[in-house]
């Protein structure tokens, strides 16, 4: 007997399998074409999250559509896990990146960010000399400060006092207002004869690959930025979660379906 649920499941783990592919080819693509170390951190991931989908969508199709018990047992256990951990990684998203926020500056069109406002769980990660020097070398290449000094080049302080800089942009590219540098272009600053007791003020350099990339204030900015992404990802994960766990209903359903037909069979001899 065809079951509502039984092809419901299969047109369900069809479309997963279809989603795979881009997935998978976007990862072989990274890891072929990847130009730099950053842009090469991802493919592994990828292609590991494309082969997971691809499996996981060829053994629920199977085992729906062909009725095969065993496997669909299988799918559901592993839809269990998969329900349990994007339950368990978006309620520590929420609450990692409950703290912190950037600073309001008066008369400045962007913030400033200070890294002790952030959870310590975040503070530890970018403190880690292996991790920032990882993360400090895909910053130099993604040239963010080189953009903005090549949007304001010749642009008078008050025009970058206006701008909106982002999170990145106002931590790693320019010295924090406490350090009272004087303006020169939007990545050039003069320091003030004297001492600074400060350490982002003793770390600013002019140099192109160094500037504040080792400053507290370029770490607090990263934060920043991971902390709107996270966000981002936590409601799509609640929206994929939703969605995961109709899956495995409408799944159960269909594997109790397989067992009627496996006891109706055993019954009457009749082989679904």
């Amino acid at each position: 007997m065809v079951r509502c649920s039984n092809n419901l499941v299969g047109i369900l783990n069809f479309i997963v399998f279809l989603l795979s592919i881009p997935i998978l080819a976007g990862g072989i693509w990274l890891s072929q074409k990847g130009s730099t170390e950053c842009e090469r951190f991802l493919d592994k991931p990828v292609i590991a999250l494309g082969v997971f989908l691809m499996v996981v969508a060829i053994v629920g199709l199977i085992g729906s559509c062909c009725r095969v018990t065993w496997l669909l047992w299988t799918y559901l256990l592993v839809m269990l896990l998969l329900i349990i951990l994007v339950f368990c990684f978006t309620i520590f998203a929420f609450v990692v990146t409950n703290k912190g926020a950037g600073e309001k500056v008066s008369g400045r069109g962007y913030k400033e960010y200070r890294l002790g406002d952030y959870s310590n769980w975040l503070q530890k990660r970018v403190n880690s000399d292996k991790n920032w020097r990882k993360i400090r070398s895909c910053l130099v290449e993604s040239k963010v400060c080189s953009k903005l000094e090549a949007k304001l080049i010749n642009e008078p302080v008050n025009k970058f006092y206006d701008e909106h800089l982002t999170a990145l942009q106002s931590g790693c590219c320019k010295p924090a207002e406490r350090c009272q540098f004087t303006y020169v272009s939007a990545t050039n600053w003069t320091k003030p004869a004297g001492t600074h007791t400060d350490p982002d003020c003793q770390t600013w350099d002019n140099a192109p690959s160094k500037l504040c990339f080792d400053c507290q204030s370029c770490k607090a900015g990263l934060l920043d930025n991971i902390k709107s992404a996270w966000k981002k990802v936590a409601v799509v994960n609640i929206i994929f979660l939703v969605f995961l766990i109709i899956v495995y209903s409408v799944g159960c359903c269909a594997l109790r379906n397989n067992k009627r037909d496996d006891s109706y069979g055993r019954t009457y001899g009749y082989k679904p």
